[in-house]
């Protein structure tokens, strides 16, 4: 299979650290392209100089909603810079709202998702969306911002169907990762085969979220065929096909032109 692009993946995380340049050669033997979100102001710039010395991959850059509060004007204004100053930066995150361990508290976590959709909209890039177990306040927040510049994608999906189509109207396109090649994962199967073909992504989230039957390992952008196959299996159709149009779909939202 060739064309396949993981639009979310952290190659700079800890796990790689023994054998990252070797993993990096290793997938683009079968992967076009790979985008790198951030979590910090840290990792924001280590993976800009994953995308600046590696052609293929890009970088998108943010503060993590688990982190915010170690936030501020100052970071965030030099996360800015280097989204204005670096070419291979298309997109600001991962951004958005965790509930799940509440690392911080609520209201900083809206504080700052909104700070960053701000400065994604003036900078006129996509944001990336990590939501868990926030369906509600995302939507919410995303409706009272929207407008012309405000676009994405909603990485590693894990809402209703109804959720993804609110999505879609306000211009985000929607990512499976993993787990919608779990068996136990009906639900989520169910919404992928609703998501239109124009609106689909795939992405690994490596290191994490390993499909089967890799489960239990360290995960890795190659893996993204993996969750190609499952949508391609639920939606009934040729598995080369759909890696050509979520190629298509990634290159339109982050504007990467061949």
């Amino acid at each position: 299979m060739t064309g396949l692009f993981d639009t979310h993946a952290h190659p700079y995380d800890k796990a790689f650290d023994k054998d990252r340049e070797d993993v990096i050669a290793r997938i683009f033997k079968t992967l076009d392209y790979v985008v790198i979100p951030s979590e910090d102001l840290e990792t924001s710039q280590k993976a800009v100089r994953l995308a600046d010395t590696h052609e293929g991959i890009y970088a998108a850059v943010g503060i993590h909603p688990q982190v915010t509060n170690g936030a501020s004007d100052e970071v965030l204004a030099e996360i800015a810079h280097l989204a204005k100053t670096h070419d291979k930066i298309k997109a600001i995150g991962e951004i958005g709202l965790d509930y799940h361990y509440l690392y911080t508290d609520k209201d900083t976590q809206k504080y700052w998702f909104e700070r960053q959709i701000q400065m994604a909209k003036e900078l006129d890039l996509p944001i990336l969306i990590h939501d868990r177990e926030a369906h509600g306040d995302v939507l919410e927040i995303l409706k009272r911002n929207a407008d012309s510049r405000l676009r994405g994608i909603l990485h590693c999906f894990s809402g209703s169907i109804e959720t993804a189509k609110e999505l879609m109207k306000l211009g985000f396109y929607i990512s499976f990762a993993g787990p919608v090649v779990f068996s136990k994962s009906i639900k989520l199967k169910e919404v992928a085969a609703d998501i239109p073909m124009d609106r689909l992504l795939i992405e690994t989230d490596s290191p994490y979220l390993t499909p089967p039957p890799y489960r239990g390992k360290r995960n890795d952008p190659s893996n993204v065929l993996l969750v190609a196959e499952e949508l391609a299996r639920i939606k009934n159709m040729d598995v080369q096909e759909l890696i050509d149009i979520t190629r298509e779909n990634a290159m339109k939202i982050y504007q990467i032109h061949q």
